[in-house]
């Protein structure tokens, strides 16, 4: 039997099934990718709100990663909603202990109905203790204005921004450009150069999941052998035709559709 590439996302349930560790497993499946999972968060939520929180204990975040990595192991790590600081100590932690490579942070803030899935007192534990670990860092720009302490009104901010962010410790940083007018301008930088990765926008409501989705799609390219450039660029790709084939499901912000390869 041939070996399969193995991701890991440590992230929170998505009970709509649009985002977090749902739309993480879909995605790694999707791209030929064996998925394990690790909760920090269950949350009662659909297309129109996230109505409830529950944080799980940062030790049995830790015993699910330990458990994992024991037997299965992983080739790339995607981290989601973490929601506290204690969270993200313990992942860090875990980490270092187990030496994990091909790190991709998605600094999940705030739901699109403005309901925060990371704790305020734990945005610098995020910015100290995990960007200095990863390999990429994908925030859309809302969460690139926090990271960097900058406000974004153009593609120059988003270089600045990119460039505090990479300064922060992290190797490379996507900042998604879904919020600017426009094409969906994605820039990335890793300390050295830009690269600018295009789609045309799509008109929907279908966008539930989206950064779960591209982050994800990046660990499953890592997790490959893929180089992070390449990687990023078949997120683009594969996020960008996943919105573009999203079915109607809900009354709000649908999810895409990660399968549109089988389901047509």
């Amino acid at each position: 039997m041939r070996p399969v590439a193995r991701a890991m996302t440590i992230a929170g349930s998505d009970s709509g099934g649009g985002a977090g560790i749902q739309a993480d497993l879909k995605t790694f499946a999707a791209l030929g990718v064996y998925g394990t999972s690790v909760l920090t968060a269950i949350t009662a939520q659909n297309t129109l709100e996230v109505r409830s929180v529950f944080e799980l204990p940062s030790e049995i975040v830790a015993a699910q990663i330990d458990t994992v990595l024991s037997d299965i192991g992983t080739d790339a790590v995607k981290t989601g909603m973490l929601f506290s600081s204690a969270i993200i100590q313990v992942v860090a932690e875990k980490v270092r202990e187990h030496r994990l490579t091909n790190l991709v942070v998605d600094p999940v803030m705030v739901a699109k109905g403005g309901h925060r899935l990371l704790l305020k007192e734990a945005v610098e534990a995020l910015r100290s203790r995990l960007l200095p670990l990863a390999t990429v860092v994908t925030p859309n720009l809302p969460e690139a204005e926090v990271l960097a302490d900058r406000k974004i009104r153009s593609l120059e901010d988003v270089r600045r921004a990119a460039r505090d962010i990479v300064g922060l410790g992290a190797r490379s940083v996507v900042v998604k450009g879904g919020h600017l007018e426009g094409p969906a301008v994605d820039t990335f930088y890793d300390g050295r150069e830009f690269r600018e990765f295009t789609a045309p926008r799509i008109a929907t409501r279908s966008t539930h999941g989206t950064g779960c989705t591209f982050a994800s799609a990046i660990a499953a390219g890592l997790a490959k052998g893929m180089e992070l450039t390449e990687a990023v660029a078949q997120a683009k790709e594969y996020v960008t035709e996943a919105i573009r084939r999203a079915f109607l499901m809900g009354q709000g912000h649908g999810p895409l559709n990660h399968f549109y390869q089988l389901w047509g």
